[in-house]
């Protein structure tokens, strides 16, 4: 399809050296002419990864190694978007290139290697000593942001080995890196961040939950573990509406991670959420027998704690015909 392109951009689309040298021995082309999107040859060539193509156009001194197209994306840009190496090598030569620049939503060339999980493209980026690396999107999340989302370990690796890179720095959510990569599930990048000295293992999104809240949610036993395993984490923070991390492994029926929270010394095993709804009381509503009798062997779990609206674990379980709870409560 016909986007303007004259035919030097054509053939730096394609990467076809010899017919732009010869396009370039001419008097009456404009090595810089952008086609209807404002891209120039040389953005043409980055996005292929064409470095021969690339190292020729550099070397004319009419060429702006640094024009972005309509939607602010300069070459680099592109490059690092599709994982071109040698490209970004060649460009990131150029001191008037700068590798901060973010196209027209905001996202850098180091936020593009991040996402798309090129650690190569990543680690060159970060030898740019006016690179910054804590640089967030409109959403105001950072390259490291979306490799924990992505579960980029090797990226997120590149990306915490500098000292500068903050692994506290929430979105616009308050979602950390730490939060991110727990609601996804992603056990390495789990890892790595908690390496981290200056990481704080308990910072909780706008919404109130927590990493160890996410890794509950999700079911991710091993991540709980983890989590669990560190002192400066609160098994008892809440979410926004008073639900801990033992009401949500009550709420789904998760046996394992109940127990793991109940063998925390500093658990506290029947707090209520905003409606008053105990993690007993969770579990009968769901009929999981198995978690109501692993909550009733606690001493300090009130079976008869009601809700806010009066409704007791056993008034809830046999409402929904959940016979066998009810036995159990019945029993206690």
């Amino acid at each position: 399809m016909d986007a303007g392109n004259t035919p030097l951009a054509w053939a730096a689309c394609g990467g076809h050296e010899e017919v732009v040298e010869i396009l370039l021995g001419r008097d009456d082309i404009f090595p810089s002419k952008r086609n209807r999107e404002n891209r120039t040859p040389l953005w043409c060539a980055a996005q292929n990864g064409h470095e021969g193509v690339v190292k020729m156009l550099l070397g004319r001194d009419d060429v702006d190694p640094d024009k972005p197209d309509r939607r602010g994306q300069t070459p680099l840009w592109c490059a690092a978007r599709n994982g071109h190496e040698g490209t970004v090598k060649i460009l990131l030569g150029r001191e008037e290139v700068n590798p901060n620049k973010a196209s027209r939503h905001g996202l850098t060339p180091l936020w593009c290697a991040a996402k798309n999980g090129y650690a190569g493209v990543a680690e060159i980026l970060l030898g740019r000593i006016d690179i910054n690396p804590n640089k967030p999107c409109g959403e105001g999340r950072t390259p490291l942001w979306y490799a924990a989302q992505a579960g980029h370990e090797g990226v997120a690796g590149v990306l915490l080995r500098r000292c500068d890179v903050d692994p506290n720095k929430a979105d616009n959510r308050g979602q950390t890196p730490l939060c991110c990569a727990a609601w996804n599930g992603n056990d390495g990048i789990v890892k790595i961040l908690l390496r981290r000295g200056d990481i704080d293992p308990d910072k909780p999104s706008d919404d109130g939950r927590t990493p160890l809240w996410c890794a509950t949610q999700g079911g991710y036993e091993g991540m709980v573990r983890m989590l669990l395993g560190r002192s400066d984490v609160n098994p008892n923070i809440a979410d926004s509406r008073g639900q801990t991390p033992l009401c949500c492994a009550a709420w789904s029926g998760n046996k394992r991670i109940v127990k793991m929270l109940l063998k925390r010394g500093d658990i506290n095993p029947d707090k209520p959420s905003d409606d008053g709804r105990t993690p007993l009381w969770y579990a009968a509503r769901g009929g999981y027998e198995g978690v109501v009798k692993i909550l009733l062997e606690r001493s300090d779990v009130n079976p008869q704690k009601s809700d806010n609206r009066g409704i007791t674990p056993l008034w809830c379980a046999a409402s929904h015909g959940h016979g066998r709870v009810v036995a159990v409560l019945r029993a206690r």
